[in-house]
């Protein structure tokens, strides 16, 4: 017969590991993402949405997960186009 686990009173059933979160919104940012246009505006707009309900630690988590994603991906676009623009700059002077 299985024992069950004791749970710890001190948390709650939402208090899970919150690195899980983090990832979950890291992942949903390098994953398949709804692109939406936006006739009005001529736009594209990304639609991704948190799992989690707005007022909790683990919507927060996520939230952080994701725009960590979108930081680094901002960064290494702003690189390369830094380095295409330069090499392009040197190639003419030549």
């Amino acid at each position: 017969m299985k024992q069950k686990k004791k749970r710890n009173p001190n948390l709650s059933k939402y208090d899970a590991p919150l690195r899980i979160q983090f990832e979950r919104g890291v992942n949903a940012f390098k994953g398949k993402q709804y692109i939406r246009n936006v006739a009005k505006f001529g736009a594209k707009i990304i639609c991704t949405e948190s799992p989690y309900n707005p007022n909790t630690m683990q919507h927060r988590e996520w939230q952080r997960g994701y725009n960590f994603a979108y930081t680094k991906q901002l960064e290494k676009v702003k690189r390369d186009e830094a380095r295409r623009r330069s090499q392009e700059v040197h190639a003419v002077a030549q």
